[in-house]
C-alpha cells in the first residue's frame, strides 16, 4: 500500500530543490511596469545625453613638446659600451659626436654607459644617436631594449631625438591577456560577457568622456551622462535584464546623485581647485575653459562607480536569495537579514577604498612625513584634501547604498505576489506526499 504512494515524493522533493536554487521566480506584471517606470526615463535622458554632449573625436591642437603632448617614437638600443664619466660631459651625445651641456656631473672615476639607439618608427626610421646614461640615473638602459624616445622638431637637427621611456608594451599585454584567462576560465559565460561590459565602458570613456571634456562641455554632466551609459550597460549585459538587476540599477543610481551631490558641495566648501599637478597644470594650460574643480567632481563619480555596481549587487542578489530560500519572509525581515550582510560588505569596501587612495598617495605623503609635517597640516594641502573629500564622498555613497538598494530589494520582492505563488506551488507536492504516508502508515 505505501510504494504507490512513494512515486509523488521525489517528484515533488525535487521540484522544490530546482526551483529554490535556480534563477528566481518573474515579478508580477504590476512590478515590472513600476520598475520600467522609473527607468525608462532615465535610459532615455542618458540615451538624449550622449546624441546631445557626443564630441565627433578629440579637438586639434599644436604640440607643445612638454611631458606627454611631445611626440613620440618607437626605438630600440643597438648597443651599450660603458665609458669613463669623466670623459663625457653631456647626458646625451648624437652620432656624430657632438656634446651636449651637463646637466649634472657623476662622481670621479665612475662608469657611466654610452647607448646607440636606433629609430624604428616614423618617417626618421632608421636614424641613429647616441644616449649617456649615467650610474645613478633611475632608468639604466640595456642593449636589444625597446625604447619609447622623445622628437623635437625645432631642436637642432643632431639633438631632435632623446629616450624618454621604456617600452613594455609586451608585459602589459601578456599580463592583461593572463587577467582574461583567469576571468573566463573561473567565470565562463558571466566572465566573457563581463570583458565585454569591461570593453564597452572603456569605449564611452575614451569616445565619449574624454573628448567632451576636451570640448568644452560640462564635465560634471559628462560624467553623470558617460557614468549613467556605463551602469547600464555593465550592470545587464553582465547579470541579464531582470527585475534583480533592476533594482540594482535605481540603488546604484540614487547612490551616485547622492556621490554628486556631496561632491559638489564639499569640493565647493574646501575650495579645491582641482589643478594640482604637472598633469593637471598641463591640462589647463593647453585647455583653459575646462572648469578643473568640476573635472574632479567627474573623477569621483566616475571613481565611485564600479565598486558601486559591486555594492549594489550583491544586496540585491542577497535579498532575492533570502526570498527564495524562506518564501514566508516579510519585507522587514529581509531588510533585516540583507543588512547584516550589507555590515560585512560595508566594512570590506570602505578599507578598500581608502587604502587605495593611501597607496596612490604613498609618495606625498612619505615627502611630508620627512618634512616632519603634522597630520593637520597634511590634511589641509590641497593634494591630500583632494584624496580626503573623494575617499570620504565616495564612502559615503557606499554606505548608503547598502540601506537603499537593501530597502528597494525587499520591497519590490515582497511585493511580488507571483513568486510567492510559485514558491507555494513548489512546496504544494512535498506536503500532500508527507500527508499521504501518515495516512498509509495510520
Amino acid at each position: 500500500m505505501t510504494s504507490p504512494h512513494r512515486e509523488p515524493e521525489p517528484q515533488g522533493h525535487q521540484h522544490a530543490h530546482t526551483h529554490s536554487h535556480g534563477p528566481a521566480a518573474p515579478v508580477s506584471t504590476h512590478l515590472r511596469k513600476v520598475i520600467a517606470a522609473v527607468l525608462i526615463p532615465f535610459a532615455t535622458a542618458v540615451l538624449v545625453g550622449l546624441v546631445a554632449l557626443w564630441p565627433g573625436g578629440a579637438p586639434a591642437h599644436e604640440r607643445t613638446g612638454v611631458g606627454f603632448d611631445r611626440q613620440t617614437q618607437q626605438g630600440k638600443v643597438v648597443s651599450v659600451v660603458k665609458i669613463d664619466c669623466k670623459d663625457v660631459n653631456a647626458a646625451q651625445l648624437p652620432v656624430d659626436g657632438e656634446t651636449r651641456p651637463p646637466e649634472g656631473r657623476p662622481a670621479s672615476g665612475a662608469l657611466c654607459k654610452k647607448a646607440t639607439v636606433e629609430v624604428t618608427s616614423g618617417p626618421d626610421a632608421g636614424r641613429r644617436f647616441v644616449e649617456v646614461v649615467q650610474p645613478d640615473a633611475p632608468r639604466q638602459l640595456r642593449e636589444g631594449q625597446g625604447v619609447v624616445v622623445a622628437y623635437a622638431p625645432a631642436a637642432p637637427h643632431d639633438l631632435q631625438y632623446s629616450v624618454t621611456d621604456v617600452n613594455r608594451k609586451f608585459p602589459l599585454y601578456l599580463l592583461a591577456g593572463i587577467f582574461a584567462l583567469a576571468v573566463v576560465l573561473v567565470g565562463r559565460m558571466r566572465g566573457v560577457m563581463a570583458l565585454m561590459a569591461l570593453a564597452l565602458s572603456f569605449a564611452v570613456l575614451t569616445l565619449f568622456i574624454l573628448p567632451a571634456i576636451l570640448q568644452g562641455s560640462n564635465p560634471l554632466l559628462v560624467a553623470v551622462v558617460g557614468a549613467g551609459a556605463i551602469m547600464l550597460i555593465a550592470l545587464y549585459l553582465c547579470h541579464g535584464p531582470t527585475a534583480r538587476t533592476s533594482v540594482a540599477v535605481i540603488g546604484t543610481l540614487i547612490s551616485l546623485l547622492l556621490i554628486g551631490l556631496l561632491g559638489s558641495l564639499f569640493i565647493g566648501w574646501a575650495s579645491l581647485s582641482g589643478n594640482t599637478d604637472d598633469s593637471t597644470g598641463l591640462i589647463h594650460g593647453l585647455y583653459p575653459h575646462i572648469d578643473m574643480s568640476g573635472l574632479l567632481l567627474a573623477g569621483v563619480i566616475i571613481g565611485s562607480l564600479g565598486v558601486l555596481d559591486d555594492v549594489t549587487v550583491t544586496q540585491t542578489s542577497a535579498v532575492w536569495e533570502l526570498r527564495q530560500a524562506n518564501p514566508g519572509m516579510s519585507a522587514k525581515q529581509l531588510y533585516r537579514a540583507g543588512i547584516r550582510i550589507g555590515r560585512d560588505h560595508i566594512a570590506s569596501v570602505v578599507n578598500t577604498l581608502v587604502l587605495a587612495y593611501a597607496g596612490a598617495a604613498l609618495p606625498l605623503l612619505l615627502l611630508f612625513t620627512v618634512a616632519q609635517s603634522s597630520v593637520g597640516t597634511v590634511a589641509n594641502s590641497e593634494l591630500v584634501a583632494e584624496e580626503i573629500v573623494r575617499t570620504l564622498v565616495g564612502s559615503i555613497g557606499l554606505i548608503a547604498s547598502v540601506p537603499v538598494t537593501t530597502a528597494l530589494a525587499a520591497l519590490v520582492v515582497s511585493a511580488d505576489r507571483t513568486g510567492v505563488g510559485a514558491e507555494a506551488g513548489a512546496s504544494a507536492p512535498v506536503r500532500s506526499g508527507r500527508g499521504r504516508r501518515r495516512r498509509a502508515r495510520s
